[in-house]
């Protein structure tokens, strides 16, 4: 293994901060070193509550998190952001529009904020964040705060990083019964009116709770609290962090904390497979003369996409174990 990878990891468990930004860096730009990372890394991580906050864009999720930090650290807390944010289309990185709503936490030693660019992921999550969650678990943290893009059915997404979901509603947000049919109703562990102050708001949160009824819940036993807040003023702020820190404990005391990390794990090795997958063949393409042969047959309809695809699956992972390109 490189030594820098046993440096920083030394240097992110002693609680240094570069190195800290630095572990995250690697595993978003992926590839062998990232593993070596994970893998060295790995054993120290566990301790963490991941707490995700999604919903969709306007609803005030930034300022909201913003509130939860200053809620936090009240107890000393040592917390980690992270900041999903849609790619841009041109560089890839991070479109970071909302981060200026957290500045005043940036001098804070115990707080640790950091944007991640989705990079299309479909789900809002990027691949990378479950490894960028654990370099903050890793560091220390004993809240990482998953803050996701939040548009349409990609907050589904936030269920696989998360141990407590935040999902974030404002007042007229829309039909209730069309968040049911979307799926977006069962996925909150805690449901948040944000912007408290404009009118409607509770007239949404009581919608929330009828809606309930007829849909059932991310998290079995647990009845979602339902909050109206205005996050820039912290009202309904201390109400949140103590759903939160309720919902901790009844995943811990149920057993299901156990059973939703097993279900995050699978989650994660899906989409590591598919993405190892979608990388070796963007390599092949260019690279192995089967591939473009396979390509050249569906382009002259010799044979069919479905059939070239399980063609390929099965040339990528043969040329994955014995090492040989063609």
């Amino acid at each position: 293994m490189d030594t820098s990878i046993k440096t920083i990891s030394k240097n992110l468990l002693a609680g240094d901060r570069r190195a800290l930004a630095r572990a995250i860096s690697i595993v978003e730009a992926g590839g062998p070193a990232a593993s070596h990372l994970v893998k060295e890394l790995f054993p120290h991580t566990g301790r963490a509550h991941l707490v995700g906050v999604t919903g969709a864009p306007g609803v005030g999720k930034s300022t909201l998190v913003d509130a939860l930090i200053t809620e936090m650290r009240r107890f000393d807390l040592k917390l980690g952001v992270l900041a999903v944010d849609p790619s841009s289309p041109f560089t890839g990185g991070a479109i970071l529009g909302d981060r200026i709503r957290m500045q005043g936490h940036t001098l804070d030693k115990r707080v640790f904020m950091r944007s991640m660019a989705n990079r299309g992921h479909a789900g809002g999550i990027a691949v990378a964040t479950f490894d960028a969650v654990r370099m903050l678990d890793a560091a220390g943290c004993d809240v990482v705060i998953i803050e996701t893009v939040g548009v349409g059915q990609s907050e589904l997404a936030i269920t696989e990083a998360a141990d407590t979901t935040v999902l974030v509603v404002m007042p007229g947000s829309g039909d209730d019964v069309q968040a049911i049919k979307s799926g977006i109703m069962e996925i909150g562990d805690i449901f948040v009116v944000n912007k408290g102050d404009l009118a409607g708001a509770n007239k949404t949160a009581t919608e929330i709770i009828q809606s309930m009824e007829l849909v059932n819940g991310a998290c079995p036993g647990w009845r979602p609290p339902v909050h109206v807040a205005t996050a820039e003023t912290g009202q309904g702020i201390q109400e949140i962090w103590a759903s939160i820190k309720e919902h901790k404990a009844y995943l811990d005391s149920s057993g299901q904390l156990k059973s939703r990390r097993e279900a995050k794990i699978e989650a994660e090795l899906e989409d590591l497979v598919a993405w190892l997958a979608k990388e070796n063949l963007k390599e092949s393409l260019t690279r192995s003369q089967h591939v473009q042969k396979v390509l050249a047959r569906v382009v002259k309809q010799e044979t069919d996409p479905h059939s070239a695809a399980k063609d390929l699956i099965q040339e990528l992972f043969s040329r994955q174990q014995t090492g040989r390109k063609r």
